[in-house]
């Protein structure tokens, strides 16, 4: 396995591996400095990817280690960050990462408050960038992206695999399924529920519910056509 490019740590570090050598790697990886620089936590070895033009690449003088097949096989314990912006994408990759030395630790930006009083509910491998604001009593699944400046208000629910694009809002007591994706400046009202899988485009304003598997566009928002589940 290729030596990082940055030196190991004077004291320990749990080590950490981003899995997308796209910009949402480089994102993540910017994340991750700005964690380190308010409490030194991770020792950043590398990245993975499938895609073959990632191979032999660098990302930002990290070294490219290998695929999903690699990652699988590589000593442990390993923490992985999946940098994959779709939500049927990341879901994919997530599905391939089978080792039981692999974990998927949730990454915060320093500035983004969780204090206990706001009662935050948040699965393994969540990502939530600069500039988002949680308020209380909300539950994120597992591998749920929240891109740059995102709002969520209290009670709101977002499963397993949801993404939202910069500046994306989710109102109070708002349900979003598995794997919805929210576009960037997307908003999706107060009690709205979006089935599984549904795809809200960039502006767009949900004020009533949309079902599973489609795409939504507009202010607001009507579905212009259904997705294979």
């Amino acid at each position: 396995m290729p030596v990082s490019a940055y030196p190991a740590p004077a004291a320990p570090l749990a080590p950490l591996v981003i899995f997308g050598a796209g910009g949402l790697g480089r994102e993540v990886l910017m994340l991750v400095h700005q964690i380190n620089a308010a409490a030194p936590t991770w020792h950043i070895m590398g990245f993975y990817d499938d895609a073959p033009s990632a191979a032999g690449a660098a990302l930002h003088g990290l070294p490219y280690l290998g695929t999903a097949a690699d990652l699988n096989a590589a000593p442990g314990p390993l923490h992985v960050a999946v940098a994959v912006g779709s939500s049927r994408s990341r879901a994919a990759v997530v599905a391939r990462l089978t080792s039981p030395r692999l974990s998927f630790p949730t990454l915060i930006h320093p500035g983004v408050a969780c204090a206990p009083y706001q009662r935050l509910q948040l699965g393994a491998g969540c990502i939530i960038s600069q500039g988002c604001i949680l308020t209380c009593d909300i539950t994120l699944g597992r591998h749920v992206l929240l891109n740059l400046g995102c709002t969520i208000g209290h009670d709101a629910v977002l499963e397993d695999g949801c993404s939202l694009m910069p500046h994306a809002n989710v109102g109070g007591e708002a349900h979003l399924g598995a794997g919805v994706y929210l576009g960037t400046n997307a908003t999706v009202l107060h009690q709205v529920r979006i089935g599984a899988g549904t795809i809200l485009g960039a502006g767009a304003v949900a004020i009533r519910d949309l079902p599973a598997h489609c795409t939504a566009v507009g202010v607001p928002a009507q579905i212009i056509k259904p997705h294979v589940a």
